[in-house]
């Protein structure tokens, strides 16, 4: 512990040593302001202001401290942060590099490890969910649970009965009657596995299981010799036993095989029954290749442990919820399980072209759901790039790739729009820009609130980091709505139809389907005025988020206290009095590399493995965004929904669906900074990236696309931004304001639901 400065008795000496360690402290904090580059197993991150991962350790001050000449350049509320400081711990380098990377301003937050953890540093129930089914627990418990009961309901029963099946056929042959038997003990095994061990043994030689005869036991386990050993003094080493092979190869195998597979996948895809997906696959590759005389099944005891044999298989239980955690080369299960979608999708939509097979509603489903595994790909490989390459690299990657799963789809329904001539596809695209800036600003941070305020009273986060992407927020929003209330203040409110309520010419007058009017007197005032206000706002935005970039990674990085230190090279004036106590206490360990704890960096996808998944997801992404715009016409002419709807919520939300799954991960640990930083960011680069870049396409491919947005985009965009800043102005919130988050956003969904369609849709 730091001894308290206050109050102590031990007179001056233990004065002046607490008023050295907190001199040392100042120093590290205004030294820490500079970036380091980690090596080794490091500590990750500062935060002043706001609860991130990992403790907080408050020194104490005493008054009549001085504080150092380097921390009076800076504000005294940046002095003051100094001395407050959380630590993240990294296993390694590469993995620091992507912690620093989530809190840097316009690069892409990943939750996921971009390398493989040391299996030593990971929890009991994460082991098990990569253990093998062939280890020997002690007793767990009763095997009657839910998920065996479960097992036994969906596949047991039929699988069991297979079998039997087989072993008849295997029987009626005589040449395949060890396999026979074989099928006929796997048939009972198969029914009920769990409890039960497979093993793969030693056969004694033939004239000795002949000699003992019919009550020798065996050596392994106890109990009588099984038949299929008694069967094999018969079945000789020559020619019956070739053909009892090719018997079996040719009418057994194949078909337990089918089964298996089919049994592999559907338990796969349940994700909480992947252990049966193992269980099935070692089963077909294993087991059933193995001659019948080497397969022992037995029952296990709770006292009984098997100390000869490899044990082959041995299953406790059919299902375990948190395989959700579950990944496959860094990949997390429900990104694997989607990717064969993709496949189905782009088979479908350009082989069934006339839509014989399907129709154009599920074409468009398919579509839209492929987006989500190939946006997770696309941030694997983002985040696996910028942890594995210096900032300039990391920068332009984020900012090439980071929004390209939004534009891809945009860019390709304003093509079609402009081809077929019709308005309702920019509208659309108009819908989903808005679609995404309310759902990153209000639902995105409301729900990781609420999900986060259940396991955590109260969550704080840095709110002067929160404020600078607010303030660009504000700055992004008002750009982009210029251009539409400079149209609402000049231009000319033209009306479809309008009907005299009074049958009196100076009467009130009841008009329909009324706009205002760009065009009159040709286009004057658009051409003239409004299209050079959008090209005009069109070049300070990225100017502006560039500006932002600068400030916060460049000359103001202290107002995100994020630094990756190693504290052997990187402080050279802290004292070694100052560094024991660091050592002294076990939460501050992080900060030095930790002896014996080296790890070195194994990356799940290198850099250029990451870069061509990359390409090729970029690339899948077009083409499903391309088929989603071919099959959406329909749906739009045909829905009774509003078409606002429609954009504000599918097109808009879906492709967000990982980010949202990071925020709601960072909230559950306690760390809503990075939650709230995902919504913003998606924000200020809908307004300043996305729109500027559309508003460049058209000018070299003319499309129906105007930066002119209605009403009811313009009201619900700037209250959500309004809404947000008060809520995050205290830098710390509870479920209760989270609520609030998401049930205006839903209020605004309710409003666009029953709002009539867009002009021109």
């Amino acid at each position: 512990k730091v001894p308290d400065c206050r109050g102590d008795s031990d007179g001056p000496r233990r004065g002046s040593l607490c008023a050295a360690i907190n001199n040392d402290l100042a120093e590290l904090g205004c030294h820490l302001h500079r970036p380091r580059v980690p090596t080794g197993r490091l500590g990750v991150g500062w935060a002043g202001n706001g609860a991130l991962e990992g403790p907080t350790v408050t020194p104490c001050v005493p008054p009549a401290v001085s504080t150092p000449s380097c921390c009076q350049q800076h504000s005294e509320e940046v002095c003051e942060s100094c001395l407050v400081k959380t630590t993240l711990t990294a296993e390694n380098a590469v993995e620091a590099n992507k912690l620093s990377n989530n809190y840097k301003f316009g690069f892409k937050k990943w939750k996921s490890h971009v390398t493989a953890r040391p299996w030593e540093d990971r929890s009991e129930i994460v082991k098990e969910l990569y253990s093998d089914l062939n280890v020997i627990r002690g007793s767990g418990g009763s095997s009657l649970t839910c998920g065996n009961v479960l097992y036994l309901l969906l596949f047991g029963w039929w699988l069991s009965l297979l079998y039997v099946l087989v072993a008849a056929v295997m029987f009626i042959t005589v040449m395949g009657a060890p396999y026979g038997q074989l099928c006929w003990d796997l048939a009972g095994y198969f029914l009920w596995p769990f409890g039960k061990v497979i093993q793969k043994v030693e056969v004694p030689k033939s004239h000795q299981v002949c000699e003992a005869g019919v009550g020798e036991s065996s050596a392994l386990l106890g109990g009588p010799t099984p038949l299929r050993w008694r069967l094999h003094c018969w079945e000789g080493t020559g020619y019956w036993h070739r053909a009892s092979t090719a018997v079996w190869l040719c009418l057994g195998y194949p078909v337990l095989v089918v089964a298996h597979g089919l049994v592999c996948v559907t338990a796969w895809l349940l994700i909480v029954l992947i252990p049966v997906a193992k269980l099935s696959a070692r089963a077909a590759s294993r087991v059933l290749l193995l001659p019948p005389q080497r397969v022992l099944i037995r029952r296990l005891r709770m006292t009984e442990v098997p100390l000869e044999g490899e044990v082959i298989l041995c299953c406790y239980r059919a299902a375990n919820p948190y395989y959700y955690k579950y990944a496959v080369d860094g990949i997390n299960v429900f990104a694997v399980n989607l990717l064969p979608l993709v496949l189905v999708t782009l088979v479908l939509g350009y082989v069934d072209s006339p839509n014989h097979l399907t129709g154009s509603a599920v074409k468009f489903t398919l579509a839209l759901l492929s987006i989500m595994p190939l946006s997770y790909y696309i941030g694997m490989a983002i985040a696996s790039i910028s942890a594995q390459s210096n900032f300039a690299v990391g920068a332009v990657v984020n900012a090439t790739f980071g929004s390209i799963t939004e534009l891809t789809f945009y860019i390709t329904a304003l093509i079609k729009g402009s081809r077929e001539g019709n308005r309702c596809y920019a509208e659309v695209v108009k819908s989903a820009l808005t679609g995404t800036l309310v759902g990153c600003v209000l639902f995105v941070p409301g729900l990781c609130m609420v999900i986060g305020g259940i396991r955590h009273q109260e969550q704080r986060f840095n709110s002067r980091s929160a404020g600078v992407s607010s303030a660009l927020l504000f700055l992004s929003v008002g750009g982009v709505f210029a251009p539409t209330l400079f149209s609402k203040v000049y231009g000319k409110l033209v009306c479809g139809e309008c009907h005299n309520v009074t049958q009196n010419p100076l009467g009130h007058y009841l008009c329909h389907n009324c706009h205002f009017d760009l065009m009159d007197n040709n286009g004057t005032l658009y051409y003239s005025h409004v299209q050079p206000l959008v090209y005009t706002v069109s070049i300070l935005l990225p100017a502006a988020y560039l500006i932002g970039l600068f400030f916060t990674l460049k000359t103001h990085t202290h107002i995100y206290d994020i630094h990756i230190s190693d504290c052997h090279s990187e402080c050279p004036q802290v004292s070694w009095l100052f560094l024991s106590l660091l050592w002294s206490v076990p939460h501050i360990s992080a900060l030095s590399p930790v002896p014996g704890h080296h790890h070195s960096a194994v990356v799940h996808w290198s850099r250029w493995r990451a870069l061509v998944i990359l390409l090729l997801s970029t690339l899948c992404m077009s083409a499903c965004a391309d088929l989603a715009t071919e099959h959406i016409s329909p749906i739009l002419t045909n829905s009774t929904i509003s078409q606002y709807f429609i954009g504000v919520t599918v097109l808009a939300m879906v492709p967000e669906l990982p980010e949202i799954v990071n925020g709601i991960q960072f909230a559950l640990q306690n760390n809503l900074s990075l939650s709230i930083e995902i919504g913003n960011c998606i924000a200020v680069q809908v307004c300043m990236l996305q729109i500027p870049i559309l508003v460049l396409f058209t000018i070299f491919y003319p499309t129906n696309f105007t930066l002119v947005f209605s009403d009811l985009h313009v009201y619900a965009s700037m209250f959500s931004v309004v809404l947000m800043n008060y809520i995050f102005m205290d830098g710390k919130c509870d479920y209760f304001q989270g609520t609030v988050l998401v049930m205006v956003y839903f209020i605004l969904l309710a409003v666009y639901f029953f709002a009539p369609s867009p002009s021109g849709c």
